[in-house]
């Protein structure tokens, strides 16, 4: 089968993107699914991603409305790929690129942006994205206080999905033939499904448009409840899908449903596609072939569904594709004990916390009503903090006029998440001095436990 960009020569690298390959799902999906899967797949980009192509329609729009000038400076919030795209478009066009991560973003994909001369800033996860410290507000104050600067905004820039329903979805239109029912597609900033989607119900209104959301995410509830619901942001290990707030390039009403998929589903399932399929596709294809999994019931033989694979699996070769950090975070089988049992057991309390804006009597009060010798400290129902008796002893103690303060001014940092099929071997290396606790996430459930070390020698005894 002849490849169009053997048939021509590229002007430069930016005229590579695009007209990626669909390629059949047989061995996941075999016996599984009863509908065609085809999957889309996005790393024949020169960036290995899908975000090369509304990385160029936002600079070239940019451009257009003299917002981006010669020798300016991009600056973005990214993940990685969408960095990656416009870091590429950068070196062709001449500019100069300022980047913001997340410290949960793989160490590859930092490495790949600086390779191409990006200067790159890693900020924390868990933050709200108004804290100064995110990376959201990082790349703002960096666009305000850079001469010649442009923030290409991907979140909110209508120039993100109008790519995608330019380009995407009719090359997915015309590789099928028309005879596309379904789009799977992970999502993060809601460029890709929101621009695609759009497309393909203008071609045919029938077509159904699933989402994949994370456990941590805002997205579903969101389209179920209209409720914006703090409760539900969780921090999670699942990368680029999911947020924990509502970006505009997020289309609610392309999307007809949204279906969530736990970090460690997504990260098994991120491995089978390359042992399976022979593809060496990134996480979100992970998350996007485990929710298509299980929705399973809902297509037919005469369906046709097309899964999009948003990037290349090299990224995460210290991640998903690593056993020793597989079975870190609990995602390979093991023998022996997990947090689920200690849940069965009785031995593992559901979490309580405490407002981090009441007074810290109240805290006391919690703590010694319950017995607790931890307790979680929330923000708008979002755990942002911990108490433990010995903190809050020394702290009380040396000032009793503390009492009437809120909890939030002598509060530590909050207790790490683990998911409940963590083994319990695991979860003692994570308790220490400085952590007391784990909170334990029962995604699908929504339930929050807290384990202590007392919880763990009670078992392990």
């Amino acid at each position: 089968m002849s490849n169009p960009l053997n048939s021509r020569i590229c002007a430069s690298i930016l005229d590579a993107i695009g007209n990626t390959p669909m390629v059949r799902i047989n061995s996941i999906t075999q016996g599984v699914i009863d509908a065609t899967v085809l999957a889309k797949v996005e790393t024949f980009n020169p960036g290995n991603s899908i975000k090369d192509r509304m990385a160029v329609r936002m600079i070239e729009d940019a451009e257009k409305a003299g917002l981006l000038k010669p020798g300016g400076t991009i600056i973005e919030g990214t993940s990685g790929n969408t960095g990656m795209g416009l870091a590429i478009a950068a070196v062709v066009k001449g500019y100069k690129c300022i980047f913001t991560t997340t410290d949960k973003q793989s160490k590859e994909k930092v490495d790949a942006l600086r390779a191409f001369g990006a200067e790159v800033i890693v900020c924390p996860t868990d933050v709200d994205p108004e804290d100064p410290r995110s990376y959201y507000s990082v790349s703002s104050r960096l666009e305000r206080e850079i001469p010649n600067s442009w923030k290409a905004n991907q979140y909110d820039n209508p120039s993100n999905a109008a790519a995608h329903y330019e380009q995407t979805g009719p090359e997915i239109w015309e590789q099928t033939e028309g005879r596309v029912t379904h789009l799977v597609c992970g999502v993060g900033t809601g460029g890709t499904i929101s621009g695609v989607g759009r497309y393909l119900k203008e071609r045919n209104p029938r077509i159904k448009v699933w989402g994949i959301d994370t456990y941590g995410s805002v997205f579903k509830k969101y389209k179920e409840t209209g409720i914006f619901d703090k409760n539900e942001i969780y921090p999670y290990i699942t990368e680029g899908i999911g947020e924990d707030f509502l970006p505009a390039n997020v289309d609610f009403d392309v999307i007809d449903h949204f279906e969530k998929v736990t970090d460690k589903d997504a990260a098994i399932m991120t491995r089978r596609i390359t042992r399976e399929e022979g593809i060496f596709a990134g996480n979100s294809a992970g998350s996007a072939m485990a929710g298509l999994i299980q929705l399973k019931e809902h297509f037919t033989k005469d369906d046709v569904v097309v899964v999009v694979f948003h990037d290349h699996g090299s990224r995460y070769l210290a991640k998903m594709y690593n056993d020793e950090w597989m079975r870190a975070k609990g995602f390979l089988e093991v023998s022996g004990m997990t947090a689920r049992d200690l849940v069965a057991l009785g031995v593992s309390g559901e979490l309580h916390a405490v407002e981090g804006a009441r007074p810290l009597e109240e805290a006391i009060r919690i703590m010694s009503d319950h017995d607790f010798s931890q307790l979680s400290v929330t923000r708008d129902g979002r755990v942002v903090g911990s108490l433990n008796e010995s903190h809050l002893y020394n702290a009380f103690v040396r000032h009793p006029e503390l009492k009437g303060k809120p909890v939030q001014d002598i509060m530590q940092p909050a207790f790490p998440f683990a998911d409940i099929s963590t083994p319990v071997e695991l979860l003692s290396t994570m308790i220490t001095a400085e952590t007391p606790a784990v909170l334990v996430r029962d995604f699908k459930t929504e339930k929050t436990f807290i384990i202590t070390k007392s919880d763990i020698i009670r078992v392990l005894m």
